[in-house]
């Protein structure tokens, strides 16, 4: 019956044809308005239905209700306490990073991802299975935080805001729980063997009925603890995948965990011929610790991306109004100035507005050399100035800082799945419905040759199959090579890459900021017009400024900003040059095919100084105005990186928008012989799709900045990291410390990884397939089948931490 005088939820008097209501403890109970029901309704929804049998008093209110729990996501949705973690994506979408508890295997990433994700209003959602963050994307018209943050806790996760302190705080206290469960399994077993092998050894010296039956209330007493707390994750991820109906590798273990308990139990108490409190024992401490060393091989791939943030400093020196104070790192806004004393971390990202020092970015590029600082040069949040104050101008903070978008780069990379991880993934669900599936056949089977033996044999089955191994193939492979080349500065930013860098055949590089070292200068100007060089520069300057092309930087930094004309109607085409106008008059700016085209020339006295020269010509709408030659000095590992490419059997390429002499100067230099120069991006991209044609597995190495369209064409790309720009890559892998070498590196890595996934992959299909059978024939007893299972998984594990 519903109560229809007054609102459950707050105790007013419900007006009349007011029909509102909520099911409750399994009784449907009226509500006064629309409020109260959506109160109540999420009351329920989070599953706290205990708050109505436990309150003493109505409030006077309905929002003076709301449970503790329910009030403290709300606050998640206040525009302030956002702007710490929430970033904005684009017109009312937010992103935010939130931390999962109780994450255990890739059936929770599934299961969170596939119900977040239909939530109306969600529009994107990773969940990262190693570092246990998930990146969500919402459209804040449809949906709250606060709204996906209950939703989170009604799959039997907990959810909050990600913060590197915090998530080492929650991974230290997980860590210790996991080290007191195993403890615990421990200790446990170690007496509880022992009183096995007194039971095993009572049936052959006469042990009476009644020393044995003592021995078996010992050893269920001992259990106890071990079959209820140090077991319990396992219970909890089953459950989970019980609900949603998709079942993980903890199904299994659970089931046989709860089976072979009961049953010792049964046996205990109602006597019998077996008990297996041995075999819990051993199976829950060899699969907790095998657990502990491969969350320890996972959690490698994300400390470095972690240890990062971890450098920014809590409180920054901020200046305002002369006066100094210091203030939390989350009040800074943009503009606001700092002051970084020497040996002190950056707070945040920034410009240099005055002094002059050095900084130490080997946290972003693995490289230890100082960075000079002067006016107008960007700093990093978390790199240390090392000798001299420096007074700075925010220009990002929190989530908008470079090393936050680092993170989330790396982020996404991990919660992104090679082929071969989905296959993995896909083919350890098939082979938990199929060995459950097949235990039963087998306990039917026995029941019918020799029942006494099939409890005993079912188990067995149940436990020495586990798909453990299979589960963690793949992940412990990739968090071991994601660690390995996060270290070195090597950012792999799409899950494909690491399996597609296994199979790359040919290597096509850029020259200008890929194998030279991209501050080209200029070494020579030929002016045809009658106007000074000092002249020429000025309208080249002014016209470059708008491009982000390395050789642009040659001619802005050779004039004061204050000099530089006003241009309008500017137009920038990738790869090629510049048009625009400069009082009234329109010039041309780029390479010969460019800034030459339908102009009609004669130049006979072309000399320039440097055979490596890269020409940039400078026109109006009839005539040439001027030549200026730009050189740049090579990487001094280029040659290095071009000669072990070679010596792998994998074929190099230089496709360069530069002008033939430059280009062909830098491949000689290097012993390539396959080079174009003056290519057009769109150029680069059709001789890439030629390559891939002919059965080539191409990366790409560019820039990052005017090769993005070419970048994208290649199976693996990489981009040279330059700080700032990081963030904003579209390549498949970035290369923060600007080494070729690391090329190489990645390549070799690739081609590793993808071997010992294989060899993981093939070992735990090996002996799934071999013990399966000897384990339905009753050769395999429970606790050698325990000690097979947590082998097989720790041979995975060991075999994916080779990988360095």
């Amino acid at each position: 019956m519903i109560d229809s005088t007054s609102c459950y939820h707050c105790g007013q008097t419900i007006p009349p044809k007011i029909d509102y209501r909520v099911k409750i403890a399994g009784h449907e109970h009226g509500m006064c308005c629309r409020g109260c029901q959506a109160v109540a309704q999420s009351i329920v929804d989070n599953g706290l239905e205990a708050y109505y049998q436990s309150r003493t008093a109505m409030p006077a209110s309905g929002q003076e209700v709301l449970p503790d729990e329910i009030k403290k996501l709300a606050l998640y949705d206040h525009p302030d306490i956002q702007r710490s973690f929430v970033i904005v994506s684009g017109e009312n979408a937010k992103e935010a990073v939130l931390i999962l508890e109780g994450i255990t295997c890739a059936a929770c990433v599934w299961l969170n991802e596939r119900h977040i994700r239909q939530l109306d209003g969600v529009i994107s959602v990773e969940v990262n299975y190693a570092s246990h963050r998930a990146r969500v994307a919402w459209d804040e018209r449809k949906i709250n935080l606060s709204t996906i943050l209950k939703e989170i806790q009604l799959l039997g996760y907990n959810a909050h805001p990600y913060n590197a302190h915090q998530a080492d705080k929650l991974r230290k206290t997980k860590h210790k729980k996991d080290l007191q469960r195993i403890a615990i399994a421990g200790i446990a077993s170690a007496q509880v063997m022992m009183l096995a092998v007194g039971l095993y050894a009572g049936a052959w010296y006469g042990m009476t009925q009644d020393i044995m039956e003592l021995l078996r209330w010992f050893s269920m007493m001992l259990t106890i603890p071990v079959a209820t707390f140090a077991a319990m994750p396992f219970y909890r991820s089953a459950w989970s995948g019980i609900k949603s109906g998709h079942l993980n590798m903890d199904v299994p273990v659970a089931l046989a965990i709860i089976t072979a308990f009961l049953g010792s139990v049964w046996v205990t108490v109602f006597g019998g011929a077996h008990v297996y409190y041995d075999t819990i024992g051993m199976f829950t401490l060899f699969l907790l610790a095998t657990r502990l060393l491969e969350t320890g091989a996972r959690e490698k791939s994300v400390e470095a991306a972690e240890n990062l943030l971890k450098l920014q400093p809590a409180m920054a020196m901020r200046i305002k109004d002369g006066q100094q104070s210091y203030v939390p790192v989350m009040e800074l806004m943009p503009d606001d100035l700092i002051l970084v004393k020497s040996g002190e971390a950056m707070a945040a990202d920034g410009i240099v507005v005055e002094g002059e020092s050095t900084a130490d970015e080997s946290l972003l590029t693995g490289e230890s050399r100082a960075i000079i600082k002067v006016h107008g040069s960007g700093v990093i949040a978390g790199s240390v100035n090392l000798d001299s104050p420096l007074v700075i101008r925010v220009t990002g903070v929190g989530e908008d800082t470079v090393l936050a978008g680092i993170v989330r780069l790396v982020d996404k990379a991990q919660a992104e799945k090679p082929k071969i991880a989905q296959l993995a993934d896909k083919v350890a669900a098939w082979f938990t419905w199929g060995l459950l599936l097949f235990a039963l056949a087998v306990g039917v089977v026995w029941l019918l040759i020799d029942h006494t033996r099939a409890f005993e044999i079912v188990l067995s089955v149940l436990v020495v199959t586990c798909p453990c191994a299979l589960s963690l193939a793949v992940p412990a492979a990739l968090a071991a090579a994601g660690s390995h080349l996060i270290k070195k500065g090597i950012l792999v930013l799409r899950g494909h890459a690491m399996e597609t860098l296994a199979h790359v055949t040919h290597v096509v590089f850029d020259k200008t900021g890929t194998l030279t070292v991209g501050h080209p200068v200029i070494v020579d100007i030929r002016v045809f017009a009658d106007i000074s060089i000092e002249e020429s520069l000025k309208i080249a300057a002014s016209l470059e400024q708008i491009s982000e092309h390395p050789l642009a930087r040659a001619f802005v930094h050779k004039v004061e900003a204050t000099e530089l004309y006003p241009v309008i109607n500017a137009t920038n085409v990738a790869g090629q040059g510049i048009a625009a106008e400069i009082s009234g008059v329109s010039y041309t700016i780029g390479n010969q095919g460019y800034a030459l085209a339908s102009k009609a020339y004669a130049i006979t006295d072309l000399q320039i100084n440097s055979e490596q020269a890269t020409l940039v010509w400078l026109c109006d709408a009839t005539r040439v105005i001027a030549v200026f030659a730009l050189a740049d000095d090579l990487r001094v590992d280029a040659k290095m990186a071009v000669e072990q490419l070679q010596s792998r059997g994998i074929s190099v390429s230089i496709l360069s928008g530069d002008a033939p002499q430059a280009v062909e100067y830098v491949a000689r230099q290097l012993g390539v012989t396959d080079f174009l120069s003056q290519q057009r991006p769109q150029d680069k991209f059709d001789q890439l799709k030629r390559l891939q044609a002919q059965g080539a597995v191409v990366a790409m190495v560019g820039d990052g900045v005017n090769d993005a369209p070419v970048l994208s064409g290649a199976q693996v790309s990489f981009a040279m990291g330059t700080g700032t720009d990081v963030a904003s890559q579209s390549s498949d892998v970035v290369l923060l410390s600007s080494k070729l070498t690391d090329v190489v590196a990645a390549l070799d890595m690739g081609k590793n990884t993808l071997v010992v996934m294989r060899q993981n992959l093939i070992w735990a299909v090996v002996y799934n397939l071999t013990a399966l059978p000897f384990a339905a024939m009753g050769y395999v007893s429970p606790w050698l089948a325990a000690l097979g299972m947590s082998l097989s998984s720790l041979i995975v594990v060991l075999n994916a931490l080779r990988l360095k």
